[in-house]
């Protein structure tokens, strides 16, 4: 019976809105709308109103060119499945005044973001057995309202989530790897996270201090690379998370060279950076654990002087 029950979750049509419809979140919402899933984004008066006229228009070698329709408000007014959280840390607290806790009711808060701290922020808001974080690996751009252009040609999902219901778990899973991107749910809600955040950090944090590429910073900076890697290992798996620096050394070793952060592409256009969801925790964690990290600190350092010191755009 069980079984049955969840190849029949599997088709439901579930209702999703999704907070944030840039690169990945407007590329999840018309991956599931097109599946045939309810999708409402959330988004500024401007953009809902666009969304409402236009729909989401995708360009992508992996899933295809094509539009769809999508809803679009500027807050939730009624109950969801579940609420994919999709945009940057540095908007994070404003975006989620368009998510009051009563409308979304039962819902599950699904965040993608980068980092490993917003979970703890989520549940002192939301109902903490209802967060859902999930880590995504895509690149996948906004160009316009409503237009993502889909580069990469892959786009998975982790999902988990301490205490969720493993079913609810399982519906969005199998919902979004029908839709498109391959979902997977992990128990360990900490180590999905560090893995995420133990390749991330390096690579966001030297790209962006250099205003280089990847292939640049693994041949003329190998020496910082490797030393920050090794000590992102280490708070990673002082946390709970993979501790492999060989491994993760060899991921950037097989990424494309002409491959930027998208911190680094944040900081070429003059956009907030997420330094503190990125680097700053990695810090606390690293001070929390009692892990010495002295080149993520100093790396830290000079990037918090640059942004203070480099005009943002408006």
């Amino acid at each position: 019976m069980a079984h049955d029950s969840a190849h029949h979750l599997a088709h439901r049509e579930l209702t999703v809105a999704v907070l944030g419809p840039g690169g990945t979140g407007g590329l999840l919402a018309a991956l599931l709308a097109r599946a045939g899933h309810r999708v409402i984004c959330l988004a500024g008066e401007t953009t809902a109103a666009t969304l409402r006229t236009t729909g989401i228009q995708v360009r992508s070698a992996a899933f295809g060119d094509f539009t769809t329709p999508v809803e679009a408000d500027t807050e939730l007014r009624e109950p969801v499945d579940a609420c994919v959280v999709a945009v940057k840390h540095t908007s994070l607290d404003a975006a989620l005044d368009r998510v009051p806790p009563p409308a979304l009711g039962d819902g599950l808060i699904v965040p993608v973001l980068n980092g490993v701290e917003h979970p703890a922020s989520l549940r002192a808001r939301y109902r903490p057995d209802r967060v859902a974080p999930a880590v995504i690996r895509v690149e996948s751009t906004r160009i316009a309202p409503g237009v993502i252009e889909h580069g990469s040609p892959f786009a998975e999902l982790d999902l988990t989530g301490d205490g969720v219901p493993r079913d609810r778990l399982d519906a969005l899973a199998a919902a979004l790897t029908e839709a498109g991107p391959r979902t997977r749910v992990l128990d360990d809600e900490s180590a999905t996270l560090w893995a995420k955040m133990s390749f991330l950090a390096p690579f966001a944090l030297l790209t962006t201090l250099h205003g280089l590429p990847l292939g640049d910073v693994r041949s003329r900076h190998r020496e910082e690379l490797t030393a920050l890697v090794e000590e992102t290992a280490a708070v990673s798996g002082a946390s709970g998370g993979p501790a492999d620096p060989a491994q993760a050394l060899a991921r950037y070793d097989a990424f494309p060279a002409t491959m930027k952060s998208s911190m680094q592409r944040d900081a070429e256009a003059g956009r907030p950076l997420e330094l503190d969801a990125i680097g700053g925790a990695l810090l606390r964690a690293a001070d929390r654990h009692g892990v010495k990290v002295p080149v993520a600190t100093r790396v830290v350092r000079e990037l918090t002087d640059a942004a203070r010191t480099e005009p943002t755009a408006p």
